[in-house]
């Protein structure tokens, strides 16, 4: 039987969760998730647990924030006058909102905090510094060679 390998397109079956058991993305009731490995495609602690797996193997992989989406990163909290921002913006905290970064494209922020003067941004990704549980089963190997 053939093992998955950086450049093959697999498709998987995943729940993504906390070490609590809380889940915050699964494939569940969707078509399998279709990736090519060592592309980038997925965080690196994951893409590096599928390699060796074969159809039908499952596997349960524990990510630390460092191979995942990183570490909370204070720096990337941005505190915004309120003038500054358009009057039809919400900005009640757990909003989220895209911000248009140096390069032209999009920043996707969530409002941190706001009171009468500023709204405080982050632009951390909402699973920076979490652990990550994943539950994985190779579905196909489309690319083995």
């Amino acid at each position: 039987m053939s093992q998955t390998k950086s450049g093959d397109t697999i498709r998987i079956n995943y729940t993504g969760g906390f070490p609590d058991g809380t889940t915050f993305d699964s494939s569940e009731g969707r078509e399998p998730l279709e990736l090519q490995l060592g592309s980038g495609q997925i965080i690196p602690g994951l893409d590096q647990a599928l390699h060796g797996m074969e159809v039908g193997e499952k596997k349960q992989v524990s990510i630390a924030p460092a191979q995942g989406y990183g570490e909370r990163d204070e720096t990337r909290m941005i505190q915004v006058p309120r003038a500054q921002l358009p009057q039809d913006i919400p900005t009640e905290p757990g909003t989220q909102l895209a911000m248009q970064g140096p390069d032209g494209q999009p920043v996707p922020v969530m409002i941190a905090a706001a009171d009468e003067e500023n709204v405080t941004l982050d632009a951390n990704h909402p699973l920076a510094g979490r652990d990550l549980v994943f539950d994985v089963e190779i579905v196909e190997i489309k690319n083995a060679a």
